[in-house]
């Protein structure tokens, strides 16, 4: 077995049980009875698979037998703490790069190990039992929810935000030869305008898609008020697809529609795509969110300023923003599924290569204004 073969092997085998240690967590730490089963199931799944690939590897002599890796560690430390809604879209992103990892290789298509990884919604529905999963366990599963991981994203990325905008416009201003003083100005001004901004657009995001939803679902009573005979028979199409035969499908449409209030719920979640409950979230604390957010990464290359002057100042800046960046690229290995240290990498190398720019126009803008 060659070189390259036994490495293919050995990522292999630590990508899966790097998967059932997650899925596990997510098991434990999960309240629903039903999603805490199908998170088993797809840790029991890949279990099997490490075991495929153990199996394979000791035929050759080779007896790796690694523990979770770190990252892995890592995040189910997160979901025991913060609970599985937290991480329910790394779920999703995990079983998409499973897939693709093993389509060019001939021993997992073979095995089968390719289509189960592609099944993901085939493993939820035999982790339920029969009948399947509700529509929106699986929404929650492939990262539709609008809570949880997606919170975490917006988190990470909403600093990130901050503090490359922030540390390019404070570079630009030192770039300039500004003096300490106008430097931290421009870092605080900066700060409040970007996450004013941030809080303003999100708070508008929200509003108008809370004021669309309204709309859709009031436009969706009056039809159901004007027209009962049409809505049930979108209400019969809708349960025929999900697979009940023709005539449950007409007894529970008749049934729903002997309660209103049921019939619009239904109507609203399975044919406009809407929880009438939530609508989105709210505005208000999406708005504070954004600020938040953008504010703790805008401060990072901004507070240097406040206790230093001069190239100390400046050093510090970009080190500690350096060290954010790193940080932040990081977290966001958690939800993309790549290396940590390249995001890590990644990340640092962008800022940086951002502030660089700024500095150069603002010596070039401050000589030539001066």
């Amino acid at each position: 077995m060659t070189n390259t073969t036994t490495g293919r092997y050995r990522a292999n085998l630590q990508g899966e049980v790097d998967g059932a240690a997650i899925y596990t967590a997510l098991a434990e730490s999960e309240s629903n009875p039903d999603l805490a089963g199908v998170f088993r199931r797809l840790a029991a799944v890949e279990a099997a698979h490490g075991e495929f690939w153990k199996k394979r590897m000791e035929a050759t002599g080779d007896h790796f037998s690694p523990r979770p890796s770190r990252r892995a560690r890592f995040v189910a430390w997160l979901v025991r703490r913060h609970g599985a809604a937290t991480l329910l879209p790394i779920l999703a992103a995990a079983e998409t790069l499973g897939s693709r990892t093993y389509d060019d290789q001939p021993e997992a298509r073979a095995a089968g190990l390719a289509q189960d990884e592609r099944s993901h919604a085939l493993l939820m529905r035999e982790a339920a039992g029969s009948g399947g999963l509700s529509g929106p366990i699986l929404a929650i599963l492939e990262g539709r929810h609008r809570g949880g991981g997606n919170t975490l994203r917006a988190a990470v990325l909403g600093a990130n935000d901050g503090l490359v905008s922030n540390l390019s416009l404070v570079m630009g201003v030192a770039g300039a030869a500004a003096p300490g003083s106008a430097i931290l100005l421009a870092g605080l001004v900066g700060l409040i305008a970007g996450a004013g901004s941030m809080a303003m657009g999100e708070w508008l995001s929200v509003t108008s898609s809370r004021e669309f939803y309204r709309s859709q679902i009031a436009i969706e009573a009056d039809e159901l008020y004007e027209f009962p005979d049409e809505e049930r028979e979108e209400l019969t199409l809708i349960y025929q697809a999900k697979g009940l035969t023709e005539l449950q499908a007409r007894a529970l449409a008749d049934k729903l529609l002997g309660t209103p209030g049921a019939a619009l719920d239904t109507l609203a979640r399975e044919e406009l795509g809407i929880d009438p409950e939530g609508l989105g979230g709210s505005a208000t604390a999406a708005a504070v969110s954004s600020f938040m957010l953008f504010a703790a990464g805008a401060i990072v290359p901004v507070l240097p300023f406040m206790f230093l002057s001069g190239i100390p100042a400046l050093v510090s800046s970009l080190a500690t923003s350096g060290l954010a960046l790193g940080l932040l690229g990081a977290g966001t290995s958690l939800f993309t599924g790549r290396g940590t240290l390249f995001s890590a990498a990644r990340q640092v190398a962008i800022g940086l290569a951002a502030a660089a720019v700024t500095y150069g126009i603002g010596a070039i803008f401050g000589v030539t204004l001066g």
